[in-house]
């Protein structure tokens, strides 16, 4: 039996807490109204996904399996020009901040979701990636030897048959709040964030479906990169990725840009709203000094 939405979120995060949760704890956690809690709490009950005490049962973790996160997959190939020092002799995912990599913040919040399969594909100086290893012993790398010569929809592309019910993450985030990585997806998403204006890349949506992306805006979503496509979509983008990347001028869009612009009408992806706190991206050395003092010597 297919889960409503506000079931979906309701159990995910019962599953997540593994503690007795209060309708008022639900509603804050699924930024979902109490009234709508109040409902899904009835529903999941009745349907015996949860008991009296709010807590997952044997059947409702059945009911979740579908939604199942499969694999992540780490677009980590590139150089990262805007980096420079620091990346002249160091892959950008791989930088540390605050003592911590990168890249380590994300895949920490993988490993704590039980996404058991982890794809990085590297490029630029990608032998140092396998420092990784130690803490994360089941990574797989895929070489991209064309990260030099093309824009990161090289990296798509040589992992289109991984993409159903899978994470697609770009390496270079710095993430501070692990429960946006998740066990469970509902349906293919992009991640956002919320803002009155902004001159970065950003989307356009309706009714919580993502219509355009384009640069710079006014009351949309910051784009924030970290999506998730279902089994369906993973399917369409495998044969979508190969047509844009091999069309003209293919090989020099961004990799998001087969399913939000080329081939937008093949797909509907919603969008996951985030908090600015939750995730900060670092696109320059000076940014990297304001965040991380110790660079600011």
């Amino acid at each position: 039996m297919k889960l409503s939405y506000n079931e979906f979120e309701t159990l995910v995060v019962i599953e997540r807490e593994k503690k007795k949760l209060s309708q008022r704890d639900l509603a804050k956690l699924t930024n979902l109204s109490l009234g709508t809690i109040n409902n899904a709490i009835s529903e999941l009950q009745e349907k015996e996904y949860i008991d009296n005490n709010n807590m997952i049962t044997e059947k409702g973790k059945l009911a979740l399996e579908p939604y199942r996160v499969k694999r992540a997959i780490f677009i980590a190939a590139g150089f990262g020009s805007r980096l420079v020092p620091i990346t002249l002799n160091t892959p950008k995912p791989l930088v540390k901040v605050h003592g911590k990599r990168m890249i380590e913040t994300l895949l920490d919040a993988v490993v704590k979701a039980e996404i058991e399969e982890i794809i990085i594909v590297r490029g630029y100086l990608g032998e140092q990636f396998e420092v990784l290893l130690h803490k994360y012993p089941n990574i797989k790398f895929v070489n991209n030897s064309l990260y030099n010569e093309a824009n990161n929809i090289s990296s798509a592309y040589i992992v289109r048959d991984k993409m159903e019910n899978a994470y697609v993450l770009e390496s270079d985030l710095v993430l501070s709040n692990e429960n946006l990585i998740r066990k469970y997806e509902y349906t293919s998403n992009f991640l956002g964030i919320p803002v009155d204006v902004t001159d970065d890349w950003c989307v356009e949506s309706k009714n919580g479906i993502i219509t355009k992306e384009k640069i710079g805006g006014t009351n949309c979503h910051q784009m924030i990169g970290i999506s998730f496509y279902n089994s369906e979509d993973g399917k369409k983008l495998k044969n979508d990725i190969a047509d844009v990347f091999n069309s003209p001028g293919g090989k020099e869009k961004y990799w998001e840009q087969v399913q939000l612009v080329e081939r937008k009408n093949n797909y509907k992806i919603a969008v996951r709203e985030c908090k600015k706190e939750d995730i900060i991206e670092i696109d320059t050395f000076n940014e990297l000094k304001k965040i991380d003092k110790t660079y600011d010597v």
